[in-house]
């Protein structure tokens, strides 16, 4: 099933979607619907915002189910941990984690991809954000996945909200 998704062809929908929805966020949610739809094993998709200042993630648009997890602490979960070693997760069986947030007990594999602020702003380089998925199929997303996902996280940066802390 994965080997049938045209990545490229996707990313370039994507950047429509970012586009059509600016100037505000509103396209962030457009890709979340859109990833979420368009890849079967996306069981859920989703962004969290990031809190610099207070070491926090915030949830931002997602496509999916209803998540108790709206705010993550930095190290906590896979989440947390990528948001705190700024490195992109793969992890082919979540029930192998200690240190893992159960977002659905259908959740079998998770990716999370950091997004870095843009180039020239005065968050460039800083995780801003991540791209969280979860699968109910265990060992769901490849290298192609990861790939796609990390060319996709520059484009949605420009998007990313600043969000204050003690909110």
């Amino acid at each position: 099933m994965k080997g049938n998704i045209d990545y490229e062809t996707l990313l370039q929908q994507c950047r429509q979607e970012l586009l059509r929805g600016a100037p505000r966020q509103a396209g962030l949610q457009l890709v979340c619907d859109l990833l979420r739809r368009e890849v079967p094993h996306y069981d859920w998709f989703g962004l969290y915002i990031a809190v610099p200042g207070e070491r926090m993630l915030v949830l931002g648009p997602f496509a999916g189910e209803p998540t108790e997890h709206v705010r993550i602490p930095y190290g906590r979960g896979i989440c947390g941990q990528a948001a705190e070693r700024a490195e992109t997760f793969l992890v082919d069986d979540v029930s192998a984690q200690e240190n893992y947030l159960a977002c659905s007990l259908s959740v079998r594999s998770e990716i999370v991809v950091p997004i870095f602020g843009p180039a020239g702003s005065d968050r460039e380089g800083v995780v801003i954000g991540e791209i969280d998925i979860d699968s109910h199929r265990p060992g769901a997303f490849s290298g192609d996945d990861e790939r796609f996902l990390q060319a996709l996280a520059p484009e949605m940066a420009p998007f990313i909200p600043r969000v204050p802390s003690g909110r």
